[in-house]
């Protein structure tokens, strides 16, 4: 079987069951990603007050955008002092060179 073909495949969330066509690569990763959104709905389900499954959908899609938004500016945080660092060093060795 051609590995780039897609396959069905159901996942479970809040207990509904979802068909999705992926390729043979993917399977896993979207299997896990399902466990993961499943959590995080079903947590926010259970913090008490009825909801009904589009919200929880939404409220999960905010709080997980809300994340990934941290994260990225995290991330260009971390590499534009990293880029500084390595322009430093690199200052301080040719400096050394020329010196």
């Amino acid at each position: 079987m051609d590995k780039s073909s897609s396959e069905p495949i159901s996942v479970s969330i809040l207990d509904r069951e979802y068909q999705f066509a992926c390729k043979a690569e993917e399977r896993k990763a979207l299997k896990e990603a399902a466990i993961f959104l499943d959590e995080r709905m079903r947590s926010i389900k259970g913090a008490g007050r009825l909801m009904t499954l589009e919200r929880i959908a939404v409220m999960t899609a905010l709080n997980l955008s809300d994340e990934l938004l941290k994260l990225q500016k995290n991330e260009t945080y971390r590499q534009e002092k990293v880029d500084g660092r390595i322009r430093m060093l690199a200052d301080k060795l040719d400096d050394a060179l020329e010196g």
